[in-house]
C-alpha cells in the first residue's frame, strides 16, 4: 500500500499495537501511517509519534467534514508525497 489510514479505537485490536507490529516489520515500516481517529489524548499522540507515525488526526464528527478530510489525506499521501522507491 502507498499509505495506511489506521483507527486507534478499533472493536477488537488496539490501533497502538497494530502501529507497533507494522513499524517493527521491516518490509512494512517504510510504508507511511496517517493515525484517523476519534482520541485527543495526548498519550495516544505522543505513542504514536514515538512509534513513527507519520500524522495523526483526529477524525472530524460532522460527515462531510470526514469526506473532506479523506480526500485531502488521500490527495497529499496519493498525489503529492514522493515516497521512496
Amino acid at each position: 500500500p502507498k499509505v495506511i489510514l489506521l483507527d486507534l479505537k478499533m472493536p477488537k485490536v488496539d490501533g497502538i499495537e497494530v502501529l507497533r507490529k507494522i513499524k517493527s516489520d521491516e518490509r512494512k515500516k517504510i510504508i507511511p501511517v496517517v493515525v484517523l481517529t476519534s482520541s485527543k489524548e495526548e498519550r495516544d499522540i505522543v505513542e504514536s509519534y514515538k512509534l513513527g507515525v507519520n500524522a495523526y488526526i483526529v477524525k472530524p464528527v460532522d460527515f462531510d467534514k470526514f469526506v473532506k478530510a479523506i480526500s485531502e489525506i488521500g490527495f497529499f499521501w496519493l498525489l503529492l508525497n514522493q515516497p521512496p522507491k
